[in-house]
């Protein structure tokens, strides 16, 4: 398939919806626009809203779907902020092409956002912190199969979700979620060994500690830019 001129890259969350068209380099060609998650969030709603939201977007070539949920080959296999079982097995990328006429790459939205920081070189590790906790990982520049650690049992009960996401984080308050946050930079490090962790998603700008020199806070906008390079990396699905 031919390089892609411009890329519509589409940010799926669960607040809002953004779409923005975005050259190969990850620069925009005009400022992106938005509008709110509908209330409800079924797979024919959303389609519907994403197809009216990029309507007034001029040309392009090729589309991203950055989705918060596991997905493979196209179709979503959970998202948990917007009720698995309506869209358990959904083939958004097929329903999405249909309404642009476009070839159309469905990615969770970590490692979108992941596509746009990494450095290409050894162990990378993005994780996003936003409504809830998104993980992507890379081994020199290579998207590896999405773990979706989000669920794994953190504390007690609580998944990663529970403990170091949005709700929770209005909850008890920013100085508690950030030792939360804390105490979490060293369980991946044991995990996963990474060179690298890049901290993202809309709550990376409320970390207020000192970090270690291999973890670095990213720009939410990487969210749309990576869209750009899933066109151009290597991926494992």
């Amino acid at each position: 398939m031919p390089a892609a001129k411009q890329i519509l890259c589409i940010d799926v969350g669960g607040s809002g919806l953004k779409a923005a068209i975005i050259t190969p380099r990850g620069r925009y060609v005009a400022k992106r626009v938005r509008i709110k998650t509908p209330k409800d969030r079924t797979p024919r709603k959303i389609v519907t809203a994403l197809a009216k939201l990029v309507a007034p977007l001029g040309k392009y070539d090729h589309v991203t779907i950055g989705f918060p949920g596991a997905v493979k080959d196209g179709k979503v296999i959970s998202a948990p902020n917007f009720g698995t079982e309506d869209w358990k097995g959904f083939n958004l990328a097929a329903a999405m092409q249909r309404r642009l006429k476009k070839p159309v790459k469905l990615l969770n939205d970590a490692d979108v956002q992941g596509l746009a920081v990494i450095k290409g070189k050894g162990l990378e590790l993005v994780c996003t912190l936003g409504t809830g906790f998104g993980t992507a990982w890379f081994r020199d520049g290579e998207l590896m199969p999405h773990m979706d650690l989000a669920h794994l049992v953190m504390h007690r009960k609580d998944d990663f979700d529970v403990v170091v996401g949005d709700m929770t984080r209005r909850q008890i308050g920013n100085a508690r979620w950030n030792k939360r946050v804390k105490k979490l930079i060293p369980v991946l490090q044991t995990v996963f060994n990474f060179d690298h962790l890049y901290l993202g998603g809309g709550n990376s700008s409320d970390v207020n500690f000192k970090l270690p020199r291999n973890v670095t806070i990213v720009s939410n906008d990487a969210g749309m830019e990576g869209g750009a390079f899933a066109w151009r990396r290597p991926t494992k699905r």
